[in-house]
């Protein structure tokens, strides 16, 4: 994954909250594009949640991204 995937659905217009898979098999969920941070050099982003947990992601860990549109979720592979 690189961050030009991750900004393609980030900077979507209307956007479209999405879930970031981690190789771990974790998966954090961007509900807003506010709640999300990208390093200057591309490779980390923050990603805060509402109750203002947030975290820190290595977009080299990123395995899949998931878009979720009309409030389910559909899976579309960015590679």
């Amino acid at each position: 994954m690189t961050i030009a995937h991750l900004r393609r659905l980030y900077e979507a217009q209307p956007f479209h909250p999405f879930v970031l898979h981690l190789a771990d098999g974790r998966e954090i969920s961007v509900e807003h594009p506010e709640y999300m941070a990208s390093a200057p050099s591309g490779r980390t982003v923050i990603v805060f949640q509402r109750n203002d947990a947030f975290n820190i992601v290595d977009i080299s860990l990123v395995t899949d991204l998931e878009v979720r549109a009309n409030g389910s979720a559909s899976r579309k592979k960015h590679s």
